[in-house]
């Protein structure tokens, strides 16, 4: 040391923070990596999934048609297997509603007009529904309905936050640990009605739809009176396409 120089001390508390700040940013640049090798595997996981959700609904819908000609050869008619899933959309406000309709209303997630909702076909359902009929219109949704609506306007629940489901991650990171890593999962799973469809459903924050498209007829009365309360059965379809 040159006669005259004083060595710098440098304070324990500072030297301490570059430490941490050291292993903070390794931490994360392994992270990262890590990120990155997950993602390179999940893209090949999803894509072969995707690819086998695709012919599995293209043998179902061939199937179909297949059962449909035997039944017309035979001269029978084909019906076809009940409906699992049902989508719900509130269409009234609560003028002149009753606690109860409010209470169930409030239940099934429908707390704004044009929210909707999936739902499992079972008899605790339709009982429901029957009790608020007049607030709801409801049916049976095809796999496009379902899959536009979470394409357009999916809402994930991820730490009480609504996040959109823009990215695969989202899924994953909500609905990973019951094996659903996607958005094709999660169609899937709320499509077939699938032993994690409950999680799933919850998973999806209710869906905002757009006022339909060319009005409601009669809100009041019940849509087989021409109205737009009630169950439309496969046409609440129509409907979604003109409110998403």
């Amino acid at each position: 040391m040159v006669e005259g120089e004083v060595k710098a001390l440098v304070p324990e508390s500072v030297l301490k923070k570059q430490l941490r700040s050291e292993e903070w940013a390794l931490a994360k640049k392994n992270a990262v990596i890590e990120t990155k090798k997950k993602n390179l595997i999940n893209r090949k996981v999803i894509f072969n999934k995707a690819k086998k959700y695709a012919n599995e609904y293209a043998a179902h819908e061939r199937e179909l048609i297949d059962l449909k000609r035997q039944a017309k050869l035979s001269g029978q008619f084909y019906v076809n297997p009940e409906a699992k899933l049902l989508f719900i959309i509130r269409i009234r406000g609560i003028n002149s509603m009753d606690p109860k309709s409010r209470s169930i209303l409030r239940l099934l997630r429908l707390r704004q007009i044009f929210n909707g909702v999936f739902l499992k076909v079972n008899k605790a359902t339709l009982h429901m529904l029957q009790r608020v009929e007049p607030y709801v219109t409801y049916g049976y949704p095809n796999l496009k309905s379902v899959r536009e609506l979470i394409y357009k306007r999916g809402f994930g629940k991820l730490n009480k936050q609504r996040i959109p489901l823009t990215d695969n991650s989202i899924v994953d990171q909500g609905l990973g640990k019951h094996g659903l890593i996607c958005v094709e999962d999660l169609i899937h799973e709320i499509f077939t009605v699938g032993p994690h469809f409950k999680e799933a459903n919850n998973f999806l924050w209710p869906f905002q739809l757009s006022a339909p498209l060319g009005g409601l007829k009669k809100k009041r009365n019940h849509y087989v009176e021409g109205g737009d309360a009630g169950n439309r059965e496969n046409f609440i379809n129509e409907m979604i396409r003109r409110m998403n």
